[in-house]
């Protein structure tokens, strides 16, 4: 199994400096780099604490040459809020500069604060999320091209540079929705399993992705099939359940706290059948207890959802640690 960690830049309260924020994942990723860790993925976020990396492409220059083995993902770039040629640019930029490890996940994204403040209508961001990923392989792939869209036109353009990796750099594309999953699997891209739903819920989707491949003439072969869970340890199962309890606690109210009423409502009635949103995520999504109780509950789910790829959300410090010293020299 490949594990990798899914890292967020996140600045609770604000209790810290900001550039200590940047200095202790970068100090993760130096960790990350030493021991079994496949890749290091990073998120995009704008306009929030939740996480205060605008731009994973910068932080993965950074972060490629602070390595020498570790694959840099990105989970994802939102491609909706880019001109799709500047996007390949910098990713082919950072495939160069990295030595050829990256790899580059897509994603529409779902704040309509960044939606906004980008001058995207949301009810668009869709449609232009599969367009730009569309003229991004395109660019990566061919001499030159020229594209003819319902949101981007140009003539006879040639990417430089292309990537090093050749055709292009592994990539998969953001889906948790069905008609996400279902286009994705239409056009034999792989896709990345968010951290929020429920791991029942991910073994449901992971069987319609396949199915629809199976329908759209690919197959599931060996492709890498990222799922992300918020993972909490600790060297008992209370103090890991109160780690996960925090965490959770704090995730919700960064994504529909006090601020977006409107959406916290919604997230409760639609995302969690009627229960208390934190009780949800420490029932159903959180990876919680000691090191050697949730290297066994990962096992299981190699065989109950068909995980063969962990993309861990450490909630702690002290679970990051502990999933590094304990957690994967058993399963990478």
């Amino acid at each position: 199994m490949k594990i990798g960690v899914l890292q967020f830049f996140s600045w609770p309260e604000r209790r810290v400096a900001l550039p200590t924020v940047y200095k202790r994942a970068l100090e993760r990723i130096e960790i990350m780099d030493r021991t079994g860790f496949d890749a290091v993925w990073l998120a995009e976020h704008h306009f929030s604490t939740f996480s205060v990396c605008p731009s994973v492409h910068m932080m993965g220059t950074l972060a490629a040459a602070r390595t020498k083995r570790l694959r840099i993902g990105t989970a994802v770039s939102l491609a909706a809020l880019y001109h799709p040629l500047r996007l390949a640019e910098e990713v082919a930029l950072l495939d160069v500069l990295s030595g050829g490890r990256v790899n580059w996940g897509a994603g529409r994204g779902f704040s309509t604060t960044e939606f906004n403040a980008f001058g995207v209508p949301p009810e668009e961001s869709a449609a232009r999320f599969r367009e730009a990923v569309e003229i991004v392989l395109r660019a990566w792939t061919e001499d030159s091209f020229s594209f003819a869209g319902d949101y981007f036109r140009f003539d006879n353009v040639e990417l430089l540079p292309k990537p090093l990796q050749q055709p292009h750099p592994p990539t998969w594309v953001a889906a948790t929705s069905d008609p996400a999953i279902d286009w994705a699997a239409g056009r034999g891209l792989s896709i990345l399993m968010d951290p929020h739903s429920s791991i029942d819920d991910l073994g449901r989707k992971r069987r319609r992705y396949a199915e629809q491949l199976g329908a759209a003439g690919f197959t599931l072969g060996d492709r890498d099939i990222p799922m992300a869970r918020l993972i909490a340890l600790a060297d008992t199962r209370e103090k890991a359940a109160d780690i996960a309890r925090r965490g959770a606690a704090w995730l919700v109210d960064a994504y529909a706290g006090p601020q977006h009423q409107k959406a916290k409502t919604m997230h409760v009635e639609r995302r969690y059948g009627g229960l208390d949103p934190v009780e949800f995520y420490l029932k159903e999504v959180v990876i919680h207890g000691t090191p050697e109780s949730v290297v066994d509950r990962i096992q299981a789910l190699q065989a109950e959802i068909g995980l063969n790829y962990l993309m861990c959300a450490p909630l702690s410090h002290d679970t990051f640690m502990m999933l590094a010293d304990k957690v994967v020299p058993r399963l990478a």
